[in-house]
Formats: C-alpha cells, sequence, structure tokens
C-alpha cells in the first residue's frame, strides 16, 4: 500500500508512521501548503512537489494547518477532489471540516442527542457578556479552532471577562463560551479505530492534571488506562457517527453532578501518550486500518481517476 500522509515530515507522527511501515507499507509525507490542482474535462488531479496524490492508495490527513480563507478552502476543496475523484481519504473532507470548527461540532453533536455543555457563540463583547451572566458568570472560552488547549481560558470576573470580550471583538474572533462544568479532576480521551461498532479498536485513558484545570498531556495532564465502560464506548461511537469520521479521538468529562459530557471530537487525533500509555503501536494499527479500507473498499466504475501530473 502506497500511503499520501499529509503532515509535516518532521513532526513526531511522520516519523512514527513511517517507523511503523517498515518494509510493508510506503508513506510519503507531503505539506498542504505545497498542494496544487490539475482540472481538465476528464477529471481532477492534485499533486504537490511533483507528485499526483491520485496515483497513491489513500491520503491520511494528519494536520490541518492555519492558513488565509483562501488557501483552507482550497485545501478542503482539494480533498474532496481527490475523494470524488476515487482516492481513499481518512477522514473524509466533510468529517474533517466539521471536527475542525468547534461551533459545527457542537452543534451536530447536540443534534445527535448526546450530552453538550451549553454552548453560545457570538461576535459582539454586549452579546458576550450577556452570555457570561447566562451561564452563570463562569464560562470557558475556546478559540472556534485549535486543539490541546491552546487559547483556552476560564473567566470567572466580570471586569476581566469585559476586557477579554472586547479584546476578541476587537481582533474580529468569534467569541465562543460554555459553562464551566464541575468535574473530578480529569477527563476521558477515547480513541476510534474503525466506524464499525462490532470491529473498532478503540483505547481509553484517563487524563489527570493536578496544576490545570485543563487535562490535555501539552499543558502537564498525567495519563493512566482507564476500562471502558458500556457507557463511554457508546457515546464515543455517536459522536464519532455525528461527525463522520472512522479514526477520532472523542474527549469525554464525567461531571460531579454524575453525567457524562462529550466535548469535543478530534479528527486528526493524537496518540503519543495514548500508545506509551497503552503500550500499543498505534501508528501500526492506523496503518493497517487504513491498508484493510483500501482493500475492501468499493471501486469506482464510472470513471478512472487522473494520475498524470506535470512534471511527473
Amino acid at each position: 500500500m502506497h500511503l499520501a500522509l499529509l503532515a509535516a515530515a518532521d513532526s513526531w507522527y511522520s516519523r512514527d508512521l513511517v517507523r511503523a511501515a517498515a518494509a510493508d507499507y510506503r508513506v510519503t509525507p507531503m505539506r498542504f501548503s505545497q498542494l496544487s490542482g490539475n482540472v481538465a474535462s476528464d477529471g481532477c488531479s492534485v499533486g504537490t512537489d511533483g507528485f499526483a496524490i491520485n496515483d497513491a492508495d489513500a491520503v491520511l490527513v494528519r494536520t490541518m494547518p492555519p492558513g488565509s480563507l483562501e488557501q483552507v478552502v482550497f485545501r478542503m476543496d482539494a480533498l474532496a477532489a481527490l475523494e470524488r475523484n476515487g482516492t481513499l481519504v481518512i477522514n473524509p473532507p466533510k468529517s474533517m471540516e466539521a471536527a475542525v470548527d468547534k461551533f459545527l461540532t457542537s452543534e451536530l453533536l447536540g443534534r445527535a442527542g448526546l450530552k453538550i455543555p451549553q454552548t453560545i457563540c457570538c461576535q459582539t463583547s454586549e452579546e458576550a457578556l450577556d452570555a457570561f451572566e447566562l451561564l452563570g458568570g463562569d464560562v470557558v472560552v475556546k478559540p472556534l479552532f485549535g486543539g490541546e488547549g491552546r487559547g483556552i481560558t476560564r473567566i470567572t470576573d466580570r471586569d476581566l471577562a469585559v476586557r477579554a470580550f472586547r479584546m476578541l471583538e476587537q481582533m474580529q474572533s468569534i467569541i465562543y463560551l460554555q459553562p464551566f462544568i464541575a468535574h473530578h479532576g480529569y477527563d476521558v480521551r477515547v480513541f476510534l479505530l474503525g466506524d464499525d461498532v462490532e470491529t473498532c479498536e478503540s483505547y481509553c485513558i484517563k487524563r489527570t492534571n493536578h496544576d490545570d484545570w485543563r487535562s490535555n498531556v501539552s499543558r502537564g495532564a498525567t495519563t493512566e488506562v482507564l476500562e471502558l465502560t458500556d457507557e463511554f464506548l457508546e457515546l464515543s461511537h455517536r459522536a464519532a457517527r455525528a461527525i463522520g469520521a472512522p479514526i477520532v479521538g472523542v474527549d469525554l468529562l464525567p461531571a460531579q453532578d454524575g453525567s457524562v459530557y462529550v466535548l469535543e471530537v478530534n479528527a486528526v487525533p493524537g496518540w503519543r501518550a495514548l500508545a506509551k500509555t497503552v503500550d500499543v503501536d498505534i501508528a501500526r494499527r492506523v496503518l493497517d486500518y487504513v491498508a484493510a479500507r483500501v482493500a475492501t473498499r468499493s471501486k469506482l466504475t464510472d470513471s478512472a481517476p487522473v494520475t498524470s501530473w506535470p512534471g511527473s
């Protein structure tokens, strides 16, 4: 299997996937910033640095870097074009769009009947201050895009809220607020590999941070293996189905009142801490899963994908 890997070549995940591939798989890292499209009457090819990605058996998306609106839109369009022209893209572009946008993720999770924190998303400091009061004066403010706890702030002071919301408004940022949920000092990360409940591989860890209310490993949280209960598994699969992604990391928060909230669904889930905690070669599991999908997926018969690329 030849896998095109959209990731920084020097990232830990690129190196881990290349290591896990060994002699069994061919993994070619490439950057989003180098993507180009070639559209003709007989189809569309997407390439980078002289390589036609359509020639790969599958594309694994391991990053979603920031960029201008035009760059982000084109990159998602390119992934969608690859998919339409017969290349397996994991995770699917639509699920990537859903998971990268916290507001859209929350709306989809809520629509699926999952318990989520009440979420208010607005554009003015006045509306945000009203939301601050409505949510009890103890809120978590998150950037609409981003992960690993970056840019997330808990605000309990009204004067600080006024200054923070005005600054975000001046920056033309979306103001995304949720109430702080009283919990036990930890959250749960469930990693799902596969969308079939019967055959899906799943791993569960508990993340505890004694120095920060955010339970991200990047923020100093410690991890330990946690038994994956039927409730956690069901909630995670429902969350993954809500955004349509087969490889996901689902963040669950057991609250002090006994309920379990679905906080986020990550369609580019990390496994560095997970693999070490559960003592499983997650990178190899990912490659084997993609290979199985390539082997069993139905082939497009209405047209053959374009594989030529200028300079190849």
